[in-house]
């Protein structure tokens, strides 16, 4: 079938720009004047070029203003990439290649008719749009992460180290915010669970977040961010800043620098997290811990900074702290094993593991304290498993986080905090 939508865009475009004022007009008088142009070409086809014009009468009101949005944007800048990124209900965009573009929206992943007009034209605008963002990216720098103003998460992979062409992957965060009550409204934690992660933010609990890729551990940090007390002083550090704490005055916030051309000048996690604690923070908040800083973050937590959140990839709560181990060993290889799981079970006081379901929702599987070392293994006690139940199907999950009824054999900071709860007795 004819693409005759990326065809009429590139017509449009040059009817456009043959208009003598082109260059003087502004963003309004170009959409005008875009809309003037589709639809004297509207017109014109209709006697001209039957089979445009069949096209033409088929469009709906949505896909003639996608088109005239389209051309605007390939005009003034980034072409569907422009248009694609200011459209708000969107929360991740993945382009494989010109002809390829696949979004989310409300958490379903669908493919777009819209394509680029060539690869080198999406190279182009890719090239642009990195430029706009400080960065840059040639065959022989091929991979850039950065971000937008918005902090959504930008990652670009260039041919030929992507096969089909050059790749952007973009991973979008919501504006207002997420929120443990969003959070109980999607399903993905029930209120008693949210209640008593609460208490345990207020009362300092080391705590980390687990789970596979986009199983949505950035967004729940952010939310649990918003019970840290607004009188306190927090530091986040991360690769790329994604985090959305508002409610924190005393907030400060650190990002990692690649090297530059020469290879000099990089700020690692490493860096950030020893800066960091010497900037008298009361909170420590790592958006993702991926490697080495694993032990610098175990031993900050070790050290009086109580109440520091951060994220990991895991497929369990167990999992997590094998992840860290190995993480910590890729940075200090010649610590003993034993010594390294003493620091880990010293340092985190709950796990959070989420995992994003065959349904493609997003659930909060479990909620783990460390209970310590015993004959040279970490001890977990569940407080919260994730049970399906009878309505649950192999399309749909359905199921809640339930209490295990195990008694928290660690209060000892809920009390220290005047903050008592019910799961310190019940067993």
């Amino acid at each position: 079938m004819k693409d005759y939508f990326s065809e009429e865009i590139v017509k449009i475009r040059e009817l456009v720009s043959e208009d003598p004022n082109y260059s003087k007009l502004n963003d309004d008088e170009l959409k005008e004047r875009i809309e003037e142009v589709f639809s004297e070409r509207q017109a014109r086809v209709r006697t001209d070029e039957p089979e445009i014009a069949a096209y033409y009468s088929s469009l709906d009101f949505r896909t003639k203003k996608s088109l005239v949005d389209t051309i605007f944007e390939s005009i003034r800048g980034l072409g569907i990439l422009g248009k694609i990124i200011t459209d708000k209900s969107i929360t991740e965009v993945m382009i494989n290649g010109y002809n390829s573009i696949f979004v989310e929206r409300n958490g379903k992943l669908e493919q777009i008719k819209d394509s680029f007009e060539s690869q080198d034209n999406l190279r182009n605008i890719i090239t642009k749009f990195v430029q706009n963002m400080g960065r840059s990216i040639t065959e022989s720098n091929p991979i850039v992460d950065t971000r937008l103003e918005d902090g959504s998460r930008v990652n670009v992979v260039l041919d030929p180290i992507a096969l089909n062409g050059p790749i952007v992957t973009i991973r979008r965060f919501p504006e207002e915010g997420m929120t443990i009550q969003k959070l109980i409204n999607y399903g993905s934690i029930t209120p008693e669970a949210a209640n008593f992660l609460q208490k345990l933010v207020k009362a300092k609990y080391n705590i980390f977040i687990s789970g596979g890729t986009g199983s949505g551990k950035t967004t729940f940090l952010n939310a649990l961010s918003n019970y840290i007390p607004s009188d306190e002083r927090v530091i986040t550090i991360e690769d790329s800043a994604e985090l959305q704490i508002r409610n924190i005055p005393n907030l400060v916030r650190l990002e990692t620098r690649n090297a530059n051309s020469s290879g000099a000048g990089a700020i690692t996690m490493r860096d950030l997290i020893k800066s960091s604690l010497r900037m008298r923070p009361e909170r420590i908040v790592v958006g993702e811990v991926r490697g080495a800083e694993a032990l610098d973050m175990l031993q900050a937590m070790n050290t009086g900074h109580d109440g520091s959140l951060s994220t990991g990839h895991a497929n369990s709560a167990r999992d997590m702290l094998s992840r860290l181990e190995t993480m910590v060993l890729s940075g200090e290889a010649g610590l003993p094993l034993e010594a390294i799981r003493q620091q880990i079970a010293s340092a985190v006081d709950i796990i959070i593991h989420l995992s994003r379901m065959r349904d493609k929702s997003r659930k909060t599987m479990e909620i783990t304290e460390v209970v310590g070392l015993e004959n040279g293994k970490i001890v977990l006690n569940p407080l919260f498993e994730f049970k399906e139940d009878e309505n649950t199907s192999v399309r749909k999950v359905s199921g809640s986080l339930v209490r295990t009824g195990n008694k928290m054999v660690h209060p000892d900071k809920l009390i220290g905090s005047g903050i008592y709860d019910y799961l310190e007795e019940k067993g």
